[in-house]
């Protein structure tokens, strides 16, 4: 019989964590280095900036 898949790990997000989002967004930092310095997928940050109204990956 086949394994059943692990669902997704899912962190919750902190205050601290969305406050640094947001600084980031407000500096215009690339998506990539966000990524790795908060140790958060490029979609998981895109889905997360949505939903908070704000913009993320600024290269235009």
């Amino acid at each position: 019989m086949a394994k059943k898949p692990k669902p997704p790990a899912r962190r919750p997000w902190s205050k601290d964590e969305v406050r640094d989002l947001k600084k980031h967004s407000k500096a215009r930092t690339p998506v990539e280095a966000i990524s790795k310095a908060m140790k958060r997928t490029v979609g998981g940050l895109r889905q997360k900036a949505l939903a908070l109204g704000i913009g993320l990956g600024h290269r235009r």
